[in-house]
């Protein structure tokens, strides 16, 4: 019976059931080990450590550049910088605004789907976080999803809680930097990079800060968190593929889907000739992850009125946070 056989003593008496683990190779062995160490909370808080550590350097940075009127963001971090942290490590204090900011934002918006999976009894690793050396100090944020999302009802949700539970946070962060920035427009440098205004901000500024042109609003390091956590909500909002984005969209109509997913798709190219190059780039990944979703079990399932509301929730929450020309290189 392949790797389990049984013994019958004999008649009246119990019947033992033995097993016979099968011998693993030790490369199998290896793999084994190496993936339940990828799983374990332990990898993911060390990930979630390194994001930290990354952040913060980038936050002391933009900190640095908001005292003197610098933009947020630019490329010319010289090797001063990171001499005066390793010899004053304190330093990296002044980048706390920014890396706590950013972390509560992606963690917020990864929990909201983590334990909406856990509500439907779904299989989900906890946040993956990714450090690197980017403008951000980070790539952002993932979890795997292990087991099929069965019902409609369940894709939604899943596919929806974590915009919205990123939106709720980097709102009120939003709120408090456009209260407090400075009314001047940073000073022009060589390298630097300009960030574009998502509805969001301009509404904001209007109501905030009358008189105030959105454009000659230097926002602090909360701020710019706050700007990367609205770009990131869009993002993931694309209704293409499997972002979350996706997930809303395939849940509400069904396989009509696959139609506005390719249209995005393919307008995504434009956007990255006349706009912004990296829209060229999410358009590869895009079309290499794939631009179809998976059925679930049980299509004929209705979403409700409520679910449908909150699509149209979710469709504002894009309008707002979505930028054509994100990043602008002088």
């Amino acid at each position: 019976m392949g790797d389990e056989f049984y013994i019958r003593p004999g008649p009246g008496e119990p019947l033992p059931l033995l097993f016979a683990p099968p011998i693993e190779p030790p490369r199998r062995r290896f793999r084994a080990l190496r993936q339940r160490w990828l799983n374990s909370l332990p990898f993911h808080a060390l990930l979630f450590l390194l994001t930290c550590v990354t952040t913060l350097i980038v936050g002391t940075h933009i900190a640095q550049n908001y005292e003197h009127n610098f933009p947020a963001f630019d490329w010319d971090i010289s090797r001063a910088f990171f001499t005066g942290i390793i010899q004053n490590p304190a330093t990296l204090a002044q980048g706390i605004p920014f890396s706590f900011t950013l972390l509560s934002i992606l963690l917020a918006h990864e929990l909201g789907h983590y334990f909406t999976c856990r509500y439907y009894g779904i299989d989900a690793s906890y946040p993956y976080f990714i450090p690197a050396p980017t403008l951000i100090g980070t790539m952002g944020a993932f979890i795997r999803i292990k087991t099929p999302i069965t019902t409609r009802k369940a894709l939604f949700d899943v596919g929806i809680s974590g915009p919205l539970a990123g939106f709720m946070v980097a709102i009120p962060a939003l709120i408090a930097a456009t209260l407090n920035c400075q009314p001047v427009i940073p000073r022009s440098l060589p390298d630097t990079i300009t960030l574009g205004n998502p509805l969001a901000i301009t509404f904001l500024a209007k109501v905030l800060r009358p008189g105030l042109h959105p454009l000659s609003i230097s926002l602090q390091p909360v701020g710019c968190a706050a700007w990367v956590g609205l770009f990131a909500t869009a993002l993931n909002l694309l209704p293409v593929g499997q972002l979350d984005g996706g997930h809303i969209l395939y849940a509400v109509l069904g396989d009509k889907h696959r139609m506005i997913s390719r249209g995005l798709f393919l307008a995504l190219v434009p956007l990255g000739v006349f706009c912004w190059a990296g829209w060229m780039v999410w358009a590869v990944v895009l079309l290499v992850v794939g631009l179809r979703h998976p059925v679930v079990m049980i299509p004929s399932e209705p979403l409700g009125k409520g679910r449908r509301i909150l699509a149209l929730v979710a469709t504002l929450i894009f309008l707002l946070t979505f930028v054509p020309t994100p990043f602008a290189a002088r």
